[in-house]
């Protein structure tokens, strides 16, 4: 879709302050590399690493590819500066999950100085499901006052949802690219086949295991993940990584805990550790690390670190602290 067709729901975004006027756009993009014409590279940016890979993948030669958040920055509280709005126009296409993931989306779109710039929404055709923070079957009042604003925007953490994206990604590629068809289905049809594997390996290595519930000091990152393998995710707190967690929901948490006799307390990698120790502490747990993989540090960017192998720890210490055969 075009950027004239761009629509982010219902959801209400993040105010942030952008201090730049057109004129300044303008002037500043006058130092960046001219427009790609259709003999050159296709410039795409993505919002998250899982997205840029999937593009890279799927790019190949044809394609450069590039992070719009830098690393280590949190997704859902960054704030873009004028010349990543700047970067952003000098793009051919830009890639984002939408459903509320970025909540500075809407600004930095209605600063970009491109008319040409073509969007793709990964979330769109996807069956979203609905956050839930206790990982319970209930959600009160509060919980429900933004339909939107409820449901879960990690959708790279299902395999099947991203063949799907790798997919439409290809289909758009193709369309500004006509002669590099062949090559993005290819690229795409390869990328789609290491996800089946990597899906197979998590259903095989989830099959049997000693707990089916799974207990994390930080926020409801994994709904799509516990869901795709018969899991129950249990969190402190919503999707969102800057919410706090009430003292009655800490003593919830740590009574089921001990109820479903559970050993291992979940921290995601970019998030303090602190309230996954605090339940720990209070439960006689240890902790090991969940990483969503919605970035990565520099060292890890440094080091090449995929996809796939954030996804390959994550399932190691899944099978360890799930007790898995």
């Amino acid at each position: 879709m075009s950027m004239r067709d761009f629509s982010v729901g219902r959801w209400i975004p993040l105010k942030i302050k952008v201090f730049f006027i057109p004129a300044v756009i303008i002037i500043l993009s006058a130092f960046q590399a001219p427009h790609l014409d259709s003999s050159s590279k296709i410039k795409v940016v993505t919002s998250v690493f899982p997205l840029m890979e999937f593009a890279r993948a799927v790019c190949g030669e044809r394609g450069e590819v590039s992070l719009l958040v830098p690393p280590g920055a949190e997704i859902h509280t960054w704030q873009p500066r004028p010349s990543d709005i700047v970067r952003l126009s000098s793009a051919d296409l830009f890639i984002f999950i939408g459903s509320n993931m970025e909540p500075w989306l809407q600004d930095i779109l209605e600063g970009v100085q491109n008319p040409n710039l073509r969007t793709l929404e990964a979330s769109q055709e996807v069956s979203l499901i609905e956050r839930d923070p206790t990982g319970g079957e209930h959600q009160d009042e509060t919980e429900h006052q933004h339909e939107h604003e409820a449901m879960d925007p990690h959708i790279w953490l299902d395999f099947q949802v991203d063949e799907l994206i790798v997919e439409r990604i290809a289909a758009v590629l193709s369309e500004m690219d006509p002669s590099g068809t062949s090559v993005f289905e290819k690229n795409a049809s390869a990328y789609k086949e290491n996800l089946r594997k990597l899906d197979r390996k998590f259903k095989e290595s989830l099959a049997e295991c000693a707990h089916r519930v799974f207990i994390l000091g930080g926020h409801a990152a994994f709904g799509y993940l516990a869901k795709r393998y018969g899991l129950r995710q249990i969190s402190l707190y919503g999707v969102s990584p800057d919410s706090k967690p009430t003292p009655k929901k800490l003593i919830e948490v740590v009574e089921l805990t001990k109820r479903h006799g559970i050993q291992v307390i979940f921290f995601e990698a970019s998030v303090s550790d602190k309230l996954a120790r605090v339940l720990a502490r209070e439960t006689g747990a240890r902790t090991l690390v969940l990483n969503p993989g919605a970035n990565l540090t520099k060292e890890e960017m440094k080091l090449g670190k995929t996809f796939f192998d954030i996804m390959e720890e994550n399932l190691e210490n899944l099978k360890d602290g799930l007790g898995c055969r």
